[in-house]
């Protein structure tokens, strides 16, 4: 089986170890309260486009993808709304969440205020760098992060010579 390459760890001096073979992320997989509020938010929001989820499923679902990463969603009744505590809608970056890369922090941001979107800001800062990031939730309370942190250059912890 041919490895896949990792081009990243070539790209900064780590040996290219990849156990399982792997090539990328596929996709991500959330519970919904409702599987059709959710692809409305992910479509209006983020831009993801439903595509053909396979029949054969004994659960309710959709599928959705863009930006080469699929959302699978999975009806689940008994939810419950994890960012909610006391009655009150919690944003913390430092919950589970996911990150899109995107163009224009302020776009967004604009963005996010016409749809009426609850977000938090946050700001990272190193070595004269600065990351702006968003955090909001979607219909579920999943996090969802938008920033640019691609200007955040990658440093490895380790290089070929250490282990």
């Amino acid at each position: 089986m041919k490895e896949a390459s990792c081009g990243i760890a070539n790209n900064i001096g780590i040996d290219n170890k990849n156990p399982l073979s792997l090539k990328s992320l596929n996709h991500i997989s959330l519970q919904c309260r409702s599987v059709e509020d959710s692809v409305k938010f992910y479509h209006k929001v983020l831009g993801f486009i439903p595509i053909r989820r396979p029949g054969s499923f004994d659960f309710e679902g959709a599928w959705l993808f863009n930006y080469g990463i699929g959302i699978h969603l999975i009806q689940s009744e008994g939810l419950v709304n994890c960012s909610t505590r006391a009655g009150r809608h919690i944003i913390n970056p430092k919950d589970d969440h996911f990150s899109f890369l995107c163009e224009s922090i302020a776009m967004v941001e604009k963005k996010l205020e016409e749809m009426k979107i609850e977000y938090v800001k946050g700001r990272v800062e190193e070595g004269g760098i600065i990351v702006e990031q968003l955090f909001f939730h979607d219909p579920d309370g999943s996090m969802i992060e938008i920033c640019n942190c691609d200007s955040l250059p990658v440093v490895p912890l380790i290089t070929r010579n250490s282990n």
